[in-house]
C-alpha cells in the first residue's frame, strides 16, 4: 500500500500557533500531548471564528469522541506551528476533522491526525444535527 504524502495544499484552512517554553519536555522537544492541544486549538478557533460557535452559551456543542496523532518529526520552542485543517467526513451530527501540523515556512509535515466531534445538546448531551452556521463553515473546508 502506498502512503499518501501530506502536503500543505491538501488543507484548505490554516492557523499559526506559536509554541511556548512550557511545551518543551525534558528531552528538548514539544511533548506529545501538546500536539493534541494544537489539534483542539485549530478546530475550536475555526468553529468560533468561522462557524459562529458561542462556547459559553451555545445550546449545541461538539464533544470529542475519537482522536489520533501520527508523529513524523519533532517540534521545539520557539517553533511556530502552522496547523492545517480539513473536513474528511461530515455526517448529520458528527464531523471528522483531519489536521496536518507543519513547522512555519516548511513543506514537510511534522504530524498528522484526526479528531471526531459529535454535536450534542449542552444540557442533555444528546446527539443533534450540526447547527446550520457550523455546518456551512465545515462544508467550506470539506474535501473529497
Amino acid at each position: 500500500m502506498t502512503e499518501i504524502v501530506e502536503t500543505r495544499d491538501r488543507y484548505p484552512h490554516f492557523l499559526s500557533i506559536p509554541t511556548r517554553w512550557k511545551d518543551n519536555d525534558i528531552y528538548g522537544h514539544v511533548n506529545n500531548v501538546e500536539y493534541y492541544s494544537f489539534f483542539d486549538t485549530v478546530i475550536c478557533t475555526y468553529l468560533i471564528r468561522d462557524g459562529g460557535l458561542d462556547i459559553h452559551r451555545a445550546p449545541v456543542i461538539g464533544v470529542a469522541v475519537e482522536s489520533k496523532c501520527t508523529f513524523k518529526r519533532s517540534l521545539a520552542f520557539p517553533d511556530v506551528v502552522e496547523a492545517g485543517l480539513r473536513i474528511a467526513r461530515l455526517g448529520n451530527s458528527s464531523a471528522r476533522y483531519e489536521i496536518g501540523l507543519f513547522r512555519q515556512g516548511e513543506a514537510e509535515i511534522v504530524a498528522q491526525g484526526y479528531f471526531v466531534h459529535v454535536f450534542v445538546t449542552r444540557a442533555e448531551q444528546k446527539p443533534v444535527p450540526i447547527p446550520d452556521p457550523i455546518r456551512a463553515a465545515l462544508e467550506r473546508i470539506a474535501v473529497g
